[in-house]
């Protein structure tokens, strides 16, 4: 369970965080919506430990992160697939998802790993000798995705996995996060989709200008009239 309560974080002088509170279920897919610049990426990268806060607490079954190394995070679990895919172009896929394995020093069980990625992503594994730079968005975000898994993350953020992605392409990575989230692993998902996000999610929560105005399962944040408005695109005639 990720428990974050009071999570306060400034750049200089602007207040991106007021004070949120929110909960991660072990086993459940959450999301985080909200419009560009309401502090979504900069919760995921307090979390992650890239940007420090100025007040509040981040628990991860029951032990504080605030405050801890980048790869102390990673070592206890959790792993970010980040806005932009950050892939590095000029390595092969291969080399690419063995980065995310480089705390580990299991080989038999990275190599395993590596096999569970190709099998959500079979893709990957026709493409293993590109360079990463060479491959399609989608693919690029799917390797972006199979990254972070090879740290063997109990939990995932994702930030904006859609982003850019062709209609055809966002149903397949909805339908893999779904997976990923069937074979255990915790998701916590900031996405511009809200109505994919939605749908996948368990509970759900809206940022507005870094406080927290809503929050409920992902199905009744999806009925709501005010949601619908402000996120959905449906406005009321």
């Amino acid at each position: 369970m990720l428990k974050i309560e009071n999570l306060q974080v400034s750049y200089g002088g602007i207040q991106a965080l007021r004070g949120i509170s929110m909960e991660v279920p072990d086993g459940k897919i959450v999301t985080l919506i909200g419009a560009n610049g309401a502090g979504k990426s900069t919760t995921l990268r307090t979390i992650t430990g890239l940007v420090k806060a100025s007040g509040g607490s981040i628990q991860w079954n029951g032990g504080e992160l605030l405050g801890k190394s980048i790869d102390k995070i990673i070592s206890e679990g959790i792993a970010m697939s980040p806005e932009g895919r950050r892939v590095f172009p000029d390595m092969t896929v291969l080399e690419n998802l063995k980065l995310g394995a480089y705390l580990r020093k299991d080989k038999a069980e990275i190599e395993k790993d590596l096999n569970w990625v190709y099998s959500l992503f079979p893709r990957l594994k026709e493409r293993d000798w590109q360079l990463a730079g060479t491959l399609s968005g989608g693919e690029q975000q799917m390797l972006a995705v199979g990254r972070a898994l090879m740290s063997r993350p109990k939990l995932l953020l994702m930030d904006e996995p859609s982003l850019g992605l062709a209609p055809l392409v966002v149903q397949d990575i909805f339908s893999i996060i779904r997976e990923i989230n069937r074979q255990g692993v915790t998701i916590l998902l900031i996405e511009q989709n809200a109505n994919m996000a939605l749908k996948i999610a368990d509970l759900a929560y809206v940022l507005e200008t870094g406080n927290i105005t809503m929050s409920g399962t992902g199905a009744a944040l999806l009925a709501d009239e005010k949601v619908k408005e402000a996120y959905l695109g449906k406005h009321k005639s």
